[in-house]
């Protein structure tokens, strides 16, 4: 939930508390939270009053009216309003200087699929996750953060106006491999189209010995990627599947994805 008049958001649920706690506490601007919590919290406690920031011991009822949802788990902190700031250059030189792995999202269209994009991506240590001007309802949420559970906190999120244009440029210094169901390779071929497209960009992009990095490009659910994105991508990758449902839910497949990006072993 948005508070419009402070310009804040509340994040709620343990582990996205926590991460927010640890990683990054002085973002934080308001705690509240159940006496049962508050020994897991301490440490957030104390980092508040040093900054002269409240906390403090509520009840169910109350935590729930402060982030409209009964998924708080207990805890809920205030942070200030996320803005997604636009990609610059600078931003992708610094991926491709360090070999990073990351998603690149066309009309996703839902938080929680964003949140659970995130989750995914820490778990696998991917850095950076871009979101397009198309999505208007993946957004940095309350919702979003809940089901990233502590993810947020371990990945950049930049927004681009024009996915296809975006990718134009990140295909000559990073490895943008799309999820198209109807693709000719498989997600089993990610390490051979891994090899052969590091290989293609080696020559320019190799900074301090450290191999391309990889874009993992997902589409909406019922429409996919479009045919403009599609063709500024260095591989298409499809999913297999029995036939019995068109396509996996994006963030499950995006975590597979993530899954062959991580496994792969040059």
């Amino acid at each position: 939930m948005r508070n419009k008049l402070t310009e804040e958001l509340a994040i709620c649920g343990f582990n996205a508390v926590a991460a927010a706690g640890k990683l990054h506490p002085e973002t934080i601007n308001r705690l509240f939270l159940r006496q049962d919590r508050f020994p897991f919290f301490t440490g957030v406690c104390k980092n508040l009053a040093a900054r002269k920031r409240p906390y403090k011991i509520c009840e169910d009822e109350e935590l729930e009216r402060i982030c409209k949802s009964s998924h708080h788990q207990g805890v809920v902190a205030m942070i200030e309003q996320p803005v997604v700031a636009s990609l610059t250059k600078d931003d992708l030189e610094q991926w491709v200087a360090e070999g990073l792995t990351g998603l690149v999202l066309h009309a996703i269209g839902n938080d929680h699929n964003l949140g659970a994009m995130a989750r995914s991506a820490a778990f696998f240590g991917a850095r950076f996750i871009v979101i397009s001007g198309a999505d208007e309802e993946a957004q940095l949420t309350t919702s979003a953060y809940r089901v990233a559970e502590g993810g947020m906190e371990h990945a950049v999120v930049r927004r681009v106006g024009d996915t296809a244009a975006f990718l134009r440029d990140a295909s000559r210094v990073l490895v943008t491999i799309g999820a198209d169901p109807f693709a000719r390779w498989r997600i089993r071929d990610f390490d051979a189209i891994a090899r052969e497209q590091r290989a293609r960009l080696s020559s320019r992009v190799r900074s301090g010995g450290r191999p391309a990095g990889f874009a993992l490009v997902i589409g909406n659910e019922e429409t996919g990627l479009p045919d403009a994105v599609k063709r500024h991508c260095s591989a298409l990758v499809r999913i297999p599947g029995t036939g019995n449902m068109e396509s996996l839910n994006a963030a499950h497949a995006a975590t597979l994805f993530l899954r062959a990006a991580f496994e792969y072993r040059e």
